[in-house]
């Protein structure tokens, strides 16, 4: 049984989180006051007592994440993972399980990205919406459509799991983009409650500054490959790691095809560590075969 660990991206956020292991692991509550000092505010306190909205902020979001999912896989005795993911901004806290990137590295990185996609959120606004039961060939063909007929950015910016595929783009992309995914037979096509279109070209305002930050960061040999988003492949390069990085603000996150590459090279069981269980839901759609669990 080969063992991968698994950490979700933006979206699994909630009120309390992190409230457990605060009350009850003086470990853990080091390491909330840690991040308060290296994100230059009381992240903990809107962690644990701010509301919905409060946390919705990318700026906060992101760090509130990778927090919660580092803290849940340090929490686990004798924790080996042979093959690690994480679903966009959980890449970040693979890279801390997979031993690439410190603690304090990795939430100062996270920590960027969050503000530097925030102000190409507020440069650009833009919007993504999620596509369900379609297959994804038909998203990407309509989504170039819109992208070659009416010159506004629409492309595919997260395949989740078979017939879920979440699409990225300007404002007036998407909503032509969602008429005409339903008018193909969409069961639903919906905007969603983001901030920005991540994942697209529209985020290539915040790649210098991730680069430039990324650059400047100390990135370690991994104990066991990282199956990352951009090229949805087992990566054991530094130099490689960081470049797909940062390509990942602009490009797709290929979660359905690195769950399936990890299941080829032996992936048998997967763990998720953070803040709900989305990742275990996506994955069981992946592929039935395989078990999941979760540490939260």
């Amino acid at each position: 049984m080969t063992h991968a660990f698994v950490f979700p991206g933006q979206g699994s956020q909630f009120p309390g989180m992190g409230k457990d292991h605060y009350e009850n692991s003086a470990f853990a509550k080091r390491l909330f006051e840690q991040a308060n000092e290296i994100v230059g505010f009381r992240i903990s306190d809107i962690m644990l007592n701010g509301s919905e909205e409060d946390l919705k902020q990318t700026r906060v979001t992101q760090p509130a994440i990778f927090l919660h999912s580092v803290i849940a896989f340090k929490s686990i005795d004798n924790a080996r993972p042979e093959m690690v993911a994480g679903h966009s901004l959980g890449e970040f806290s693979a890279l801390v399980a997979n031993g690439v990137l410190s603690f304090e590295d990795g939430l100062k990185l996270v920590s960027i990205r969050a503000q530097a996609m925030q102000k190409a959120c507020e440069t650009n606004p833009s919007t993504m919406a999620a596509v369900l039961g379609l297959d994804d060939a038909k998203v990407e063909e309509i989504c170039a459509q819109v992208q070659s007929e009416t010159k506004e950015i629409v492309v595919p910016a997260n395949y989740n799991c078979p017939g879920q595929l979440v699409i990225s783009g300007t404002i007036k992309g998407i909503e032509i983009a969602i008429e005409r995914l339903k008018a193909a037979g969409a069961k639903r096509a919906l905007v969603l409650p983001v901030s920005g279109a991540f994942h697209s070209p529209l985020m290539e305002p915040a790649k210098a500054e991730l680069s430039k930050a990324i650059e400047a960061t100390t990135f370690y040999h991994p104990n066991c490959p990282v199956y990352q988003n951009v090229v949805a492949k087992a990566v054991g390069n530094k130099e490689d790691i960081k470049q797909n990085l940062i390509d990942q603000l602009t490009s797709a996150v290929k979660w359905t095809q690195s769950i399936k590459t990890m299941i080829t090279d032996g992936g048998t069981h997967f763990t998720e560590c953070g803040p709900g269980k989305v990742l275990q839901g996506l994955i069981a759609k992946i592929d039935k075969k395989v078990t999941t669990d979760g540490v939260s």
